[in-house]
């Protein structure tokens, strides 16, 4: 098959990538590299079957060419992490609907396949767990930034559900529930790999609130594989589906098995929700998905417990820790470098 991904050097995207190209697919990505990064994919710039294009979605010539050579269409193309949604809610509104529509209008024309990732965001401030696909959504009030993402996504979901109605656009839904594994960054507040490092590095490991508030962790590899699942199974078109795990853990806990996992002497201190963020920022104190709609589907149920995804985390994070300390080959050529990253071209 012929694959796009938008925000393909993305954490996810880039292993959604890498699944695909194993399987013997043409991979085609594009990504501004304003979240995702080239270190991404750096590993798979030589394969034959992959092309990257260092561009915008919004770019609508290229992305109109990219959806028209393809078989598939993911548009992971997002603004991600809980820090970057509070700081900068114009930048996340736009980068999220303006895309969205733009992938759906151009797959249009050709009826072109879509699976949008959607989040577990969406349900809002929701208290009964687990959350079910047809649950109603309960957001916040506009003057609370971090709404904004919700809002959102909760629109791209419409969208794409409005496409496959009026304009017979074979979409689906995804909704992610904190995916995580090697590669993914807390450079934009994602709790885990934050965790991580600062265990690693013998820092203080910072747990906001009092670390009560629980969440589910999915392990890359399973999120992947249902996403692959859901994209190709025509039962799902026009449907919206849970992906996460259920095995539930305190913030708090998590970063006890963060400690004893890694060995780390860290202690853990509590940051208050207002420094972290914002003054009157609002959290979820739980976040569960029901995944019997996507296991009667395609069998889905996820394979890596949250040891397993902590551990593969850590070993990550030391593995990089330790590459970087080697001091690096000096280029025999390093005429103009800047040109070739950007170039758009995978030689």
């Amino acid at each position: 098959m012929r694959i796009l991904v938008t925000g393909g050097a993305g954490f996810i995207g880039s292993h959604l990538v890498e699944r695909h190209l194993d399987r013997g697919d043409e991979v085609s990505i594009i990504d501004d590299l304003s979240t995702g990064s080239i270190d991404n994919i750096r590993h798979i710039k030589k394969n034959p079957g992959f092309t990257y294009h260092i561009d915008t979605v919004t770019n609508e010539r290229l992305t109109a060419e990219l959806i028209d050579e393809s078989d598939l269409v993911y548009h992971l193309a997002a603004a991600v992490g809980v820090r970057l949604i509070v700081e900068s809610p114009v930048k996340t509104i736009e980068t999220n609907v303006r895309a969205t529509e733009l992938v759906l209008s151009l797959a249009a024309k050709k009826r072109k396949r879509v699976l949008i990732t959607s989040t577990s965001e969406v349900y809002g401030k929701r208290t009964e767990v687990p959350f079910r696909e047809d649950d109603d959504l309960v957001m916040g009030p506009p003057s609370k930034g971090r709404w904004s993402y919700a809002c959102s996504k909760a629109i791209d979901e419409f969208m794409a559900i409005a496409y496959w109605k009026e304009k017979l656009v074979p979409t689906v839904v995804a909704r992610l529930f904190n995916t995580v594994g090697p590669r993914q960054t807390g450079r934009y507040g994602m709790v885990l790999p934050t965790l991580v490092q600062q265990a690693l590095d013998g820092r203080e490991m910072t747990v906001y609130g009092d670390g009560s508030q629980r969440r589910c962790f999915t392990h890359v590899s399973d999120a992947v594989g249902a996403l692959m699942k859901l994209a190709e199974q025509p039962a799902a078109v026009g449907e919206v589906y849970n992906i996460g795990s259920d095995q539930e853990v305190s913030i708090l806990e998590l970063a006890k098995r963060i400690k004893q996992l890694s060995g780390s002497d860290s202690p853990i201190g509590f940051v208050p929700y207002s420094q972290a963020y914002e003054e009157g920022f609002e959290d979820m104190m739980r976040r569960v998905p029901d995944l019997s709609k996507i296991k009667s589907l395609i069998g889905y149920s996820p394979r890596v417990d949250l040891d397993g995804v902590i551990a593969s985390v850590i070993e990550h994070r030391r593995s990089r820790s330790i590459s970087s300390q080697v001091p690096a080959t000096p280029p025999v050529a390093a005429a103009r470098p800047e040109a070739r990253a950007y170039s758009g071209a995978n030689t």
